[in-house]
């Protein structure tokens, strides 16, 4: 997991209103008091564009935005990143800070398949969020990857988020589904352990241990 130094370029650095994402991210009250608690500052802090990377924008990809979050608190529900997703029609990648910290999380976000029609084209699918342990703010950071065009810069830029190897020829968005596969086996096995604690018969232990050893089994696959 990488932190990536954006280009002086591509600076942007304007402050969103949060009242701007609640019109157009479709916020109810009770996420409004989340955003209210645990968010102090949004702030549009990158653009990267053809004419900020030097890079060809593609159907799927026309811009990729930074948005950096000031934090109140140690936490953030991730409702609150849907919401920003969700009012804004680019890529996305979140700078979350905290005090002397930062950390990095974002989503696959991509165009619906089947919109239903041109002006629906900014509608998006979105998934789990990926995200980076914490760093000091005054971390080194690494130069963008090596890309031909927006879409591969996006997709570099999530494979660095992605908590597992990729497999060769794998796309992002298969690794994205790996990743999404290997997190429900885990919640399976997690409930499966709890069942197996919980159990008096040995004759029913053996069984529900047979089942734990073939979840896990699935899960190293999936790894």
């Amino acid at each position: 997991m990488t932190l990536f130094a954006w280009p002086r370029t591509a600076a942007f650095d304007r402050v969103v209103p949060k009242r701007k994402i609640y019109e157009y991210g479709a916020v109810g009250s009770a996420l409004k008091e989340r955003f209210v608690q645990q968010v102090e500052q949004i702030t549009w802090a990158y653009k990267l564009a053809p004419e900020t990377v030097n890079l060809p924008a593609t159907k799927t990809v026309k811009e990729i935005q930074v948005f950096r979050i000031t934090l109140k608190g140690t936490e953030l529900d991730r409702d609150v990143l849907k919401a920003i997703d969700r009012a804004i029609p680019f890529p996305l990648i979140f700078e979350l800070i905290q005090g002397a910290r930062i950390k990095v999380a974002a989503t696959y976000k991509r165009p619906a398949q089947n919109p239903k029609n041109e002006a629906d084209s900014s509608h998006s699918v979105t998934g789990n969020y990926f995200e980076t342990h914490w760093w000091p703010r005054d971390i080194l950071r690494q130069t963008l990857p090596v890309a031909l065009d927006m879409n591969g810069l996006y997709e570099q830029l999530l494979h660095h988020l992605i908590p597992i190897p990729s497999r060769p020829e794998e796309s992002l968005a298969d690794a994205v589904d790996r990743v999404e596969q290997l997190q429900a086996r885990q919640r399976q096995i997690d409930k499966i352990t709890a069942r197996l604690k919980r159990e008096k018969q040995f004759n029913r232990k053996i069984e529900i241990n047979a089942e734990l050893r073939r979840m896990k089994a699935e899960l190293e696959g999936l790894k």
